[in-house]
């Protein structure tokens, strides 16, 4: 009887343990991963549980103070890497990014490396998106962020600013088109789809036909990055999701009743030579004029980060002094004289505090102001206006 009940007891054990560990196997748990050789030591990797499902999420450094993340989202067809390597790792934005933590948000399953989604899951839609975006404020401790996203990331973060105003500083937003896909441009895309490989479909959408005619090498490279880096089948989903979208809803004050539009400071950008131009100027006319800067960049295509990344980074600067961080940044361009080393100090640390002039400050939420890249505005500080540079 005794050995009759030991083994029942490790027997009861066993299957104890065996349930345990199948319970363990069935939780899912926020991971971080080290980077691989060759990344940068203070980037660490994290998949965020969401309302919506895990979202990849990469930090840059670490919390400074009170300054707010600088937070991004990638366009379709693209991730992190694609869409903002060549920007981030720039000399003069790496001057600036070092006193800001910095956070680049992967759309599900657009990470380099993801695992295709199984048969008959559900892309989370645009506004679900966005909602995800919360679990990661919260998860890393953030107060608030300042987003850049370009074309569908711009248009995540547009809606994640309008359902969560408290948590969104200012917005930087590259190519972003605020109106939802019509019958014409969706029997386009459906027809496109028929004729096209899907990385070719998503080239037409990042660049102009101008550069596509002249088949030009970033062309070529991000044709093939974008088949053999990002699964084809979850971009597949997310293009289909991104063609589905809604209008932003958003119109200038004073034009309708209750209108609603972004509380906070925002740049706009696009190149002058952008398929997502006509959107971009939409985009400006249904702002509030006083808290958005309107910046269209000569010379650059669809992808204004990638091309023009020093006149972005200059413009980036500017964005960030008129909402109160004033940068004492290396300028290549300036000749003789000793000039400051980089630093960044938040003025007015009140969210309801302006800077209205290179040294006075008012009383209202924080107004983008901008230079001027002509040498004529150089040292001048204005309020919102379109620039051209």
């Amino acid at each position: 009887m005794k050995v009759l009940g030991h083994r029942l007891e490790l027997l009861t054990g066993l299957l104890l343990h065996d349930v345990t560990m199948a319970g363990l196997q069935e939780l899912r748990f926020p991971e971080e991963k080290p980077l691989l050789r060759g990344q940068d030591a203070t980037e660490l990797e994290h998949d965020i549980e969401t309302p919506y499902g895990l979202l990849h999420v990469v930090i840059r450094g670490s919390p400074k103070g009170n300054r707010p993340a600088i937070l991004t989202y990638h366009d379709v067809g693209l991730n992190h890497k694609l869409c903002f390597n060549t920007f981030f790792n720039f000399e003069d934005m790496q001057e600036i990014t070092k006193h800001f933590v910095v956070c680049h948000v992967d759309a599900p399953g657009q990470q380099v490396g993801a695992s295709q989604f199984p048969q008959g899951y559900q892309f989370p839609s645009m506004e679900q998106l966005a909602a995800m975006l919360p679990s990661v404020v919260q998860h890393f401790g953030f107060k608030y962020v300042i987003g850049i996203g370009v074309g569908a990331g711009a248009y995540v973060l547009a809606k994640f600013a309008l359902i969560f105003p408290d948590l969104v500083e200012g917005l930087v937003l590259v190519n972003i088109d605020p109106n939802g896909k019509g019958w014409i441009d969706w029997a386009a895309t459906k027809l496109s789809g028929l004729t096209s490989t899907l990385p070719d479909t998503v080239l037409s959408h990042l660049f102009s036909q101008e550069e596509l005619v002249n088949n030009t090498e970033l062309v070529q490279s991000y044709r093939q990055q974008i088949g053999n880096v990002v699964n084809q089948a979850n971009l597949q989903l997310f293009w289909n999701m991104y063609n589905s979208r809604r209008d932003l809803d958003i119109n200038r004050p004073g034009t309708v009743p209750n209108a609603k539009t972004l509380r906070c400071p925002v740049m706009l950008v696009v190149g002058d030579n952008a398929p997502a131009e006509d959107g971009v100027v939409e985009c400006n006319s249904k702002l509030d004029p006083i808290t958005t800067t309107f910046l269209k960049m000569a010379d650059s295509g669809g992808l204004p980060q990638v091309t023009q990344p020093g006149k972005l980074t200059e413009a980036f600067k500017y964005f960030l002094q008129g909402m109160g961080y004033i940068a004492y940044l290396k300028d290549r361009r300036l000749s003789g004289g000793a000039v400051p080393s980089a630093s960044m100090t938040r003025l007015a640390r009140s969210r309801t505090a302006s800077l209205t002039s290179a040294s006075s400050v008012d009383g209202s939420r924080p107004q983008a102001c901008t230079h001027s890249e002509s040498s004529e505005g150089l040292g001048q500080v204005n309020h919102t206006m379109e620039v051209s540079c």
